[in-house]
């Protein structure tokens, strides 16, 4: 039985018993009274021994995050215009049944495969499953913007979370990876069962080799085509998997070689720590809220995003908006990437990867099935690939050697590190302890790029130590000003951040904003509630390349992208140590 079901079984049990002992009160001391009042334990220690797990937790007053399905509301663009993707019927009005493994023993394994290996008679196919999608009627779940939309309610707040009155929202956190992969997987059993096709998976946009860096020409036609694309970025323009909103002018092998040194920092060097490649731990309610994205998630994710969206359309929609972004079909390629990524990543982690908080495991979501059943799932049901009757064709992993090396040679860097303390581009410090360098009480705009000398607190740290803590580079306090795209490159010990990008050693990472495209308001009236954020960059592997790892302090500087950096104050900058 479900959840909905077993509470309504137990309140009306319990009701029922109530009313009928105090009508028989002046009639009975022992006899019906008695037996009645004996049902109650039962009726509790059934509820206990066969209610889902998740429910008699909460039940308990433990509070799990997730979605209050009565509350799907309406957004509002920035132009105050509408923006509405809630189902025609309210999911809560649904029976829901619990997530549960396909049958090992009938189980044919999906293959997801490189969008740009696949052949004529996969495309076929695959174009027939979305055409059918498409023409389904939009009162059916498994239409595809009934799919699409599904994307924007949890990706902009369109629901409020249980017990709470705080919105859900599955970007910029640790929820990010599972609940693509619970979309993605729904997606594909939906498409396979409209062609009959058990061993149908969808392909993955293989965007971090170079073979894969141009749209596939698969998108290009049929069902799969959108008119609301960059035309500049269409075959054979290779993918900026870095874009900023301004073109690189790179030719195709420069921006090959940039793309996989990229790659190396976002994968590697730059995520060694769970919290840095994952993002930050989102728990339920007001105090539980965090926004820290990590590594794969800030870019290359929201750059492709950005960098495929139409320029012509005032937030890059479709695929640059976070509430249009499924409307266009080579988002689950995308994310069929972004899925194996999580995979290969898990893979180069091991053990050091995994998650066991509770709060994380056991937060659901809802989703409607091939047989247009609603179904919740926990992330701790997605952990393993296998269970889910799937599995990614293995590819070459051209960036995990592509190790950057130093733009200028770390001993004439420090040479002229040490002139920079009289350069006039160098801010004061505005607070007089050793532990980071603040921008004073109303912070500093990037409206250019900004040098700041970071005192190191810990200095000549053994292997054993960095590999049981990972040095961070925090700026903290990062206020976008409007909900617009915004971006800044970060380096370390940069003699001249305007010649060199991510192919350097000097590069520690980016901050990325999309656009979400809506306001996050439960109705037209409320007040918006506007949140810092923070970037964490794992920079213990780069340290030791430029020879830095003795010195009591770094020079970081900021680097604003795409004329962004007006919409975008910092609190300040420090190093911390993540275990």
């Amino acid at each position: 039985m479900d959840a909905k079901n077993w509470v309504s079984v137990v309140l009306f049990t319990l009701a029922f018993t109530g009313f009928y002992a105090i009508i028989l009160l002046p009639y009975s001391s022992n006899g019906v009274l008695g037996e009645l009042r004996s049902l109650i334990p039962d009726i509790l220690t059934a509820w206990h021994s066969t209610a889902p797990k998740a429910l008699q937790e909460e039940a308990a007053g433990r509070v799990i995050l997730s979605p209050n399905l009565t509350t799907c509301h309406q957004s509002l663009s920035d132009a105050d215009v509408p923006v509405y993707c809630c189902p025609p019927k309210r999911e809560s009005e649904e029976a829901f049944i619990d997530f549960q493994f396909p049958d090992p023993s009938s189980l044919t394994l999906r293959i997801r495969r490189p969008a740009h290996l696949v052949d004529d008679d996969y495309i076929a196919k695959y174009n027939k499953a979305l055409s059918i999608m498409k023409s389904l009627p939009y009162e059916d779940p498994r239409n595809f913007m009934r799919q699409a939309n599904m994307h924007c309610i949890y990706c902009t707040g369109a629901y409020n979370q249980q017990h709470s009155n705080s919105l859900l929202k599955i970007h910029r956190s640790w929820l990010f990876f599972p609940w693509h992969r619970m979309m993605l997987y729904f997606h594909e059993r939906i498409l396979a069962s409209l062609i009959g096709d058990d061993t149908f998976a969808l392909p993955f946009w293989n965007w971090d080799s170079p073979a894969g860096m141009v749209i596939p020409r698969m998108y290009m036609n049929g069902s799969f085509r959108d008119p609301e694309r960059d035309a500049s970025h269409l075959p054979p323009q290779v993918a900026d998997i870095d874009f900023d909103y301004v073109e690189s002018g790179l030719d195709p092998q420069d921006q090959i070689a940039t793309n996989v040194a990229f790659m190396y920092n976002q994968m590697v060097s730059g995520a060694k720590k769970t919290e840095l490649f994952m993002g930050c731990p989102y728990k339920p309610g007001e105090e539980g809220f965090c926004d820290g994205p990590g590594t794969i998630e800030l870019a290359p994710h929201n750059a492709l995003h950005t960098w495929v969206g139409s320029n012509l359309n005032p937030e890059r929609e479709n695929l640059g908006a976070f509430y249009s972004a499924a409307r266009d079909p080579i988002f689950y390629a995308h994310h069929s990437n972004i899925d194996r990524l999580w995979e290969v990543w898990r893979g180069l982690q091991g053990a050091k990867a995994e998650i066991h908080d509770p709060d994380w495991l056991d937060s659901y979501f809802f989703f409607h099935d091939e047989k247009s059943q609603l179904v919740r799932i926990k992330i701790r049901d997605v952990l393993d690939i296998t269970k889910l009757g799937y599995d990614f064709q293995k590819v070459d992993l051209p960036w995990l050697n592509a190790r950057p090396k130093p733009a200028v040679s770390p001993k004439i860097a420090r040479y002229m590190l040490k002139t920079r303390e009289d350069d006039q581009n160098v801010l004061p410090r505005h607070t007089t302890d050793k532990v980071g360098f603040s921008f004073g009480p109303e912070g500093r705009t990037l409206d250019t790029a900004v040098r700041v000398k970071v005192p190191r607190p810990k200095i000549l740290r053994t292997k054993k130590e960095k590999e049981e803590e990972e040095e961070v580079l925090l700026v903290y306090g990062i206020d976008i000003k409007k909900d617009v795209y915004v971006k800044f490159d970060v380096y370390v010990n940069a003699i001249d951040e305007t010649r060199i990008g991510p192919e350097s050693r000097e590069f520690a990472g980016t901050f990325v904003n999309m656009r979400h495209g809506v306001r996050l308001v439960m109705n037209r009236g409320d007040a918006t509630v506007k949140r810092k954020t923070n970037l964490k960059l794992g920079i213990s592997e780069l340290l030791e390349d430029l020879e830095a790892d003795g010195d009591e302090s770094i020079w970081v500087t900021l680097v604003p992208r795409g004329g962004t950096g007006l919409h975008i104050s910092i609190d300040g900058i420090r190093i911390e140590y993540m275990r």
